[in-house]
């Protein structure tokens, strides 16, 4: 009777974790189609602004708090679906290593270890999309006006694809068993730190991939899904790898085409 309790609370904290994640993504699902919506009315009203007014953008963080912003919910959208699995495996691996003790604070700890990565990430992604927008690489829905960057940006993901760093990464994201057996680390300090280590290693495999939405808008939520599509199927799906190898010579040759349609 015991050991059936021991169990049936196990599976009830795997189920409140598994719906507060997923609840969190969906939060941060709708927070973009808000903002997309906002975008598109304000685009519309907008009047097509003059060269000189678009010649120069002064940042400063008033205006660089609202991108990050933005970059952060869409990095928490986009990954935290594909990182699921990894992240309830060790709420399980946590609970059983202390017996009787609740594994869904050490669930909540890792997730906000993973999420300080992805949201490091965004910081340098606000950073980058201010210096596109100060070189005026990006018109004002935030999507490529160069063929040469939009190009080079599918070329540079292509290529990652396919490097050994690349599959490195890939590996620990689809089996993270064994990560965890090895890099093992106790208590609230050893679950962020492992979270964040975890969200390393996922940056490492997609970052080139979250860099596409230059290309054909930071905010089209078309590409947006795509992306994540995309990230949750190399990730989880059988033949991952492969799959992501294809797609980085798709990447590749669609990249040269722009270049030199452009040129």
């Amino acid at each position: 009777m015991a050991l059936a309790n021991i169990r049936s609370g196990w599976r009830r904290e795997h189920y409140v974790a598994l719906v507060g994640l997923l609840a969190l993504a969906a939060l941060a699902w709708l927070y973009l189609g808000f903002e997309a919506y906002c975008m598109d009315a304000m685009m519309d009203e907008m009047v097509e602004p003059s060269s000189a007014e678009t010649a120069g953008s002064t940042w400063n963080v008033g205006s660089l708090l609202p991108t990050f912003v933005m970059w952060t919910v869409m990095m928490v959208a986009m990954m935290l679906p594909s990182a699921a699995p990894a992240i309830l495996l060790y709420g399980a691996m946590a609970r059983k290593s202390r017996e009787n003790a609740s594994g869904l604070p050490s669930v909540w700890v890792f997730a906000i270890g993973y999420l300080a990565i992805w949201t490091a990430f965004s910081l340098a992604a606000t950073v980058l999309q201010a210096a596109f927008e100060t070189w005026r690489l990006l018109t004002p829905t935030m999507t490529s006006a160069s063929t040469l960057l939009s190009g080079s940006l599918l070329i540079a993901a292509g290529i990652y694809q396919w490097l050994p760093v690349k599959n490195a990464c890939l590996e620990k994201c689809r089996a993270p068993l064994l990560f965890f057996l090895f890099r093992w680390r106790p208590g609230v300090r050893g679950a962020f730190r492992m979270g964040a280590e975890h969200g390393l290693l996922c940056v490492g495999c997609c970052w080139a991939l979250m860099l596409l939405l230059f290309t054909a808008g930071v905010m089209n939520l078309l590409w947006v899904v795509l992306i994540a599509a995309f990230v949750l199927v190399e990730k989880l799906a059988p033949g991952g790898e492969l799959i992501g190898r294809v797609a980085g010579v798709a990447l590749g040759a669609v990249g040269i085409a722009l270049i030199l349609g452009g040129a």
